[in-house]
């Protein structure tokens, strides 16, 4: 295992998990260790907590609305069908959301349901496990989107202080 992945959080902020695509108010937008399906990512709390409900509401309200944005910027790099968003907690027990873009070429038989009912030895397969080589065009362009909606929402709120 990469060491990076022992502790994803802490690794974001020491600058060494290669998955980050950018920091954002509530925690770190990553790219998923999986592209079997192409976008897929997740947003990582900062500061880690074990339940949404241990954050006070206002950032409860700030990760929800961080996981949005990062769902959008998928939409927009992507082009999928939908976007699902599932926050779990069932394996890693820290604040994490998954942000699952879900396509018109998917199998039928797994459209209507969570993508983790997909066979696992079609989500583990080489060819769609995270590299930067395969993935670092993808990362650019989500880091990018990123970037720009981020950008909006600094204008947002900067509108709303001067009001």
């Amino acid at each position: 295992m990469d060491e990076w992945k022992r502790d994803r959080i802490a690794s974001a902020e020491q600058g060494e998990n290669p998955t980050v695509l950018a920091r954002m108010p509530s925690g770190f937008a990553v790219l998923g260790d999986t592209q079997f399906l192409p976008g897929y990512c997740l947003l990582l709390a900062v500061p880690r907590t074990e339940h949404l409900t241990d954050l006070p509401l206002d950032r409860r309200v700030e990760f929800l609305r961080d996981m949005a944005i990062l769902g959008e910027a998928v939409q927009l790099v992507c082009r999928p069908r939908r976007i699902n968003y599932e926050i779990a907690g069932n394996i890693d027990s820290f604040v994490h959301a998954h942000v699952i873009p879900r396509y018109v070429w998917e199998p039928k038989g797994y459209l209507r349901g969570p993508a983790v009912l997909y066979p696992l030895e079609q989500r583990s397969v080489p060819e769609v496990q995270f590299s930067l080589e395969k993935h670092g065009s993808l990362m650019s362009s989500l880091t990018e989107q990123l970037g720009r909606l981020l950008a909006r929402l600094d204008i947002l709120e900067a509108d709303r202080s001067e009001s």
